[in-house]
Parts: structure tokens; C-alpha cells; sequence
């Protein structure tokens, strides 16, 4: 709606409404507080898509992943839960800075 302030500026008041595409490329709007010859600007921001759930990752696809025993056999690393605990050392040290 367009409205006049003391000193006679006008502005423009914006009407916020939330719906649901009910058909392809249509969006119905009514009892708008506008006339008929009235021009309006409508702007239409899709709210974004939900990412799809996953599905829960359970111990036996855990241990089929390949993930349990990468460090298997690296001859680099002795003890494989010191090499753990100073790669998320290194993570936390990393982001705070």
C-alpha cells in the first residue's frame, strides 16, 4: 500500500504472503489490498529445495565402507591413534585461526 508520511513523503508498504505452488508456473493470490488498475511489482523467491535424507549409516556399512583399517599397513604411522589425535589437534589449531 502506498502511504504518505507527515512530512508527505510516500512509500511503499510490502505485503509478505507464504504460499504453496499448487500447479506448474502458477501462483494464485487473492484478497490483495490493491485496486483493479492498479500497478504492483511482485517478486517470487522460491525457498530452497530440502536436502534429501539420508539414510542412517549402521556398524556393518561402516566396516563394508572401507573406512575401518585405511590406515591399515601404512608404514608412515606407528601408532594410529596418535596420528588421529594430532591430525584433529592440527584441525582445531587450523580453524581458530
Amino acid at each position: 500500500m502506498l502511504t504518505a508520511d507527515k512530512a508527505g513523503d510516500t512509500r511503499m508498504d510490502a505485503i509478505r504472503i507464504y504460499t504453496t505452488v499448487e500447479q506448474d508456473g502458477e501462483i494464485h493470490l487473492a484478497n490483495l489490498p490493491v485496486k483493479r488498475g492498479q500497478r504492483v511489482e511482485m517478486i517470487v523467491l522460491p525457498e530452497p529445495a530440502a536436502p534429501a535424507e539420508r539414510p542412517a549409516l549402521t556398524a556393518a556399512d561402516l566396516l563394508a565402507s572401507g573406512l575401518v583399517g585405511l590406515w591399515e599397513g601404512r608404514e608412515d604411522i606407528a601408532d594410529s591413534s596418535a596420528f588421529a589425535r594430532q591430525l584433529r589437534d592440527q584441525a582445531q589449531h587450523r580453524n581458530r585461526s
